[in-house]
């Protein structure tokens, strides 16, 4: 009896190239994941994600999906998996579905946070998980440039210059930022994002948070659909995929679902 399955994945992304399987000798989170499963199963099992992270990127909340032709328990699936996998990546939960669920077709919004680290010296403590910021930010001047990107927009500003989506109109339906303690939390929920966009909109609300840039500079950048006017891409490391929404009929949870540290962000 075959089996259609859904899994929720947490991954630590600094040692990986990424999601997205590229060779044997390129660590990626789909290698390994797939390399776990094809033990558990006893064939070859090939998984869809619902975004493919890049290089350093971390995620409490893929969202993977894959077909089998074996029969295994759910709970198989998430301890035999986690077996075969290394300390970075860990599946949380399983569930089945329809063979018409795709983890990447069938979802309606994905979630990122950016986390940074603001104080004048950077802590030696989750240096990979955090990027430092140096310069007090403004977070309620980040918070209110950010209004500007919220609806659906041609968003060429902020995708990377190798992105390969066919159109570059996506729809931001929140962005948030906060504070906690030195902590800064950029929020933001889309319907999909482009190569780089969260990183890039990061970049520009740190500069205006630390004073370079007035608020209206967000604004003007999402106009001008031009990405040689927005400046360097922001560091990886504080880039969290940390939710993924799906019609409340596939059954599948919802996130935020934080580990440990972090799970003060879900409140």
């Amino acid at each position: 009896m075959s089996q259609s399955l859904a899994l929720v994945v947490s991954y630590r992304g600094t040692d990986y190239h990424g999601f997205q399987y590229q060779s044997p000798s390129i660590p990626t989170i789909q290698g390994d994941l797939q390399q776990a499963l094809s033990r558990v199963a006893d064939e070859r099992v090939e998984v869809t994600c619902a975004g493919r992270t890049d290089t350093g990127v971390h995620a409490t909340h893929q969202v993977v999906s894959f077909s089998t032709g074996v029969d295994r328990p759910l709970q198989a699936w998430i301890r035999g998996t986690n077996r075969y996998l290394s300390n970075d990546v860990a599946v949380t939960w399983a569930g089945e579905v329809g063979p018409d669920f795709s983890a990447r077709f069938s979802a309606e919004y994905r979630r990122y946070f950016y986390l940074i680290d603001n104080q004048p010296i950077r802590s030696p403590m989750l240096s990979d998980g955090l990027t430092h910021e140096w310069r007090p930010l403004d977070h309620h001047l980040m918070a209110r440039a950010a209004r500007a990107l919220v609806g659906e927009h041609d968003f060429t500003s902020f995708r990377a210059a190798s992105c390969s989506a066919r159109t570059a109109v996506r729809r931001i339906s929140e962005i948030d930022v906060r504070r906690l303690g030195t902590l800064v939390v950029i929020d933001v929920t889309a319907n999909a994002f482009l190569h780089h966009m969260v990183r890039n909109i990061a970049a520009v609300l740190i500069e205006i948070g630390a004073g370079k840039r007035p608020d209206s500079w967000a604004g003007d950048l999402l106009s001008r659909r031009d990405r040689s006017e927005g400046g360097a891409t922001a560091a990886p490391n504080g880039l969290y995929l940390v939710d993924v929404g799906y019609p409340a009929s596939f059954g599948l949870p919802a996130g935020p679902d934080l580990p440990h540290l972090y799970s003060i962000l879900a409140t």
